[in-house]
């Protein structure tokens, strides 16, 4: 493989601002101070506030990222050191299974490292309690925060950047103005996958993926791509197969039909899901075609931890831990107000069980179980009947 890639991402911090007051959340609302604390203090002190004006207060308050409670100000008078962590997946990953459970081994080791203390966000899990996006307003009660997740809000991380508060993706970003992060050279971690089986011999080789425009999967894509440009190999639409449901669009049928048309190994996205991993596993299986006798297989990152009963796919792994520890000290170097970046990661080539040359001829998936034998039928066109008539 090429060495790692050395985009590197940092940006330096300047003052913090001072946290929205009551005032500015009066004067969005279109209310008076006395308004505005009685509704975010939950007193109403006899006063009768009708939901209507509520709702206008809670939502200004939001927008502004304001934090009524008295402790959180008093934290915010000066660096508490605390990080918080903030997760938007399906479930925060507290679960050993889950995928970024990793990240937050490394993500806390280094925090300690760093004497921060971390604060974790359940609330931006959709699962939660917090609303999601909404639940980003309660970061400021941390000195910076880090963000988990392929599809973290664009628009709500560059409204907290653009205010001077300390934010770290894990994973590439594109946007410009859009928070620091730290990531993986998916680039190059994919396209040394394709060398791999280039080098085995195999001449069509198709990528499975989410229909996502996630940095992480075009990424892959893009490292895909060059290997088999490299090679002199296909990198039109017939390369890349997308799909937003893998589990219904990838059907065995589809996989039998690639086989005959000559492709000989198959390369999978991995991603908080498993989708299109999954999905291919479960048609190749349904096809009846074998890995590596029939087809090769490959995984881009590592396989899903209750798939791990199975052969060991080729491919690469992520060095999750370290990726945490990595946007840790990004961030601890940003709350202290300090230009700062973190190289791309480089990732770790798998060998697994599941690359082999190709076959010199393509292999014929079993056909379906057979039902009742009719006279004339399933024999080649050229036999003929005990009658000597040729068959039709």
């Amino acid at each position: 493989m090429r060495e790692a890639g050395k985009r590197t991402r940092g940006r330096g911090t300047t003052a913090r601002p001072g946290r929205p007051r009551q005032a500015e959340v009066a004067r969005l609302a279109g209310v008076s101070q006395t308004t505005v604390s009685l509704v975010l203090g939950k007193k109403t002190g006899g006063a009768a506030i009708s939901e209507e004006t509520r709702q206008k207060v809670v939502g200004a308050a939001e927008s502004l990222g304001y934090v009524p409670d008295p402790a959180a100000r008093r934290l915010a008078a000066a660096r508490n050191n605390l990080l918080g962590v903030f997760s938007f997946t399906a479930t925060f990953p507290t679960d050993v299974q889950h995928s970024y459970y990793p990240f937050l081994v490394g993500v806390e080791q280094e925090a300690a490292a760093q004497g921060y203390d971390l604060v974790l966000f359940t609330g931006s899990s959709p699962g939660g309690t917090g609303g999601g996006t909404h639940a980003l307003h309660r970061a400021r009660l941390a000195d910076g925060c880090l963000i988990l997740g392929r599809h973290a809000p664009t628009a709500e991380l560059c409204r907290l950047v653009a205010e001077g508060f300390p934010v770290v993706h894990l994973g590439r970003r594109d946007e410009p103005e859009g928070p620091a992060w730290v990531g993986a050279d998916y680039v190059s971690a994919s396209r040394g996958v394709v060398e791999r089986l280039v080098a085995l011999g195999h001449r069509r080789i198709v990528l499975v993926r989410e229909d996502d425009e996630a940095p992480a999967s075009t990424d892959r894509e893009q490292g895909v791509r060059e290997g088999l440009e490299e090679a002199g190999l296909p990198v039109g639409p017939e390369a890349v197969f997308r799909s937003a449901d893998p589990a219904r669009e990838l059907t065995s049928d589809r996989v039998r039909e690639w086989v005959a048309d000559g492709v000989t190994a198959f390369v999978a996205e991995e991603t908080d899901t498993s989708a299109a991993w999954r999905a291919l596993n479960a048609a190749l299986a349904e096809a009846g075609l074998n890995c590596p006798g029939d087809v090769s297989l490959a995984l881009l990152g590592s396989p899903p931890p209750d798939a791990a009963d199975g052969p060991t796919p080729a491919g690469f792994d992520i060095p999750r831990a370290q990726l945490g520890a990595a946007a840790v000290r990004l961030l601890a170097a940003l709350v202290a107000g300090e230009q700062a970046s973190e190289p791309l990661v480089a990732c770790t080539f798998r060998p697994g069980d599941t690359l082999a040359p190709p076959r010199r001829t393509s292999p014929q998936p079993p056909d379906p179980l057979p039902g009742p034998r009719v006279p004339g039928r399933g024999r080649n066109r050229n036999t003929r009947t005990e009658q000597g008539e040729p068959t039709q």
